[in-house]
């Protein structure tokens, strides 16, 4: 699929676009993470609060870049699949903070983290089908997520009078 450079660009912003927005969304429910999570009682392994947003913002611009790859490649059309399947993802990525930070909610984060993996694996596996630097670039993202789904099942069972039992 040949596109102009301007298309191109204009692709590019607007998987920048989406997949900051639904940063922002996931930002919005976790204004107080940063106390709250100090206040959780959390495993030796954890990471400092001041760690998760230098991460995230690392993986979700790789996000837009993989999926700004997979449009280019194919477009929307055509790789309507893998890009429904990346939008679905990055929906409970955004709905686990509100679950999580907001809501208070540990068991129900969990069973959103989970969905999220399967999500973030059949989207890498559609990803690199189609344009295998674009799985690649999930592929920290899913260890993020695999890391991050230990510490939310984890942080849940040692604060069951904050996150529920």
């Amino acid at each position: 699929m040949a596109l102009s450079k301007q298309a191109q660009a204009g692709g590019f912003i607007a998987w920048l676009t989406i997949c900051f927005i639904a940063a922002a969304i996931g930002a919005v429910a976790s204004v107080q993470a940063g106390t709250f999570y100090l206040s959780l009682s959390r495993p030796t392994w954890a990471p400092p609060a001041s760690v998760f947003g230098p991460v995230w913002t690392v993986l979700y611009a790789l996000m837009a870049v993989a999926s700004w790859l997979v449009w280019r490649e194919r477009g929307y059309g055509y790789a309507r699949a893998a890009l429904n399947l990346f939008l679905a993802q990055l929906a409970l990525n955004a709905l686990w903070s509100w679950l999580f930070f907001a809501w208070h909610l540990g068991g129900a984060a969990f069973v959103d983290i989970l969905l999220l993996w399967a999500l973030l694996v059949a989207t890498l596996v559609s990803f690199w089908r189609i344009r295998p630097l674009a799985g690649a670039l999930l592929i920290p993202y899913l260890l993020w997520v695999s890391f991050a789904a230990g510490l939310n099942y984890t942080v849940w069972k040692m604060n069951p009078s904050v996150l529920g039992g």
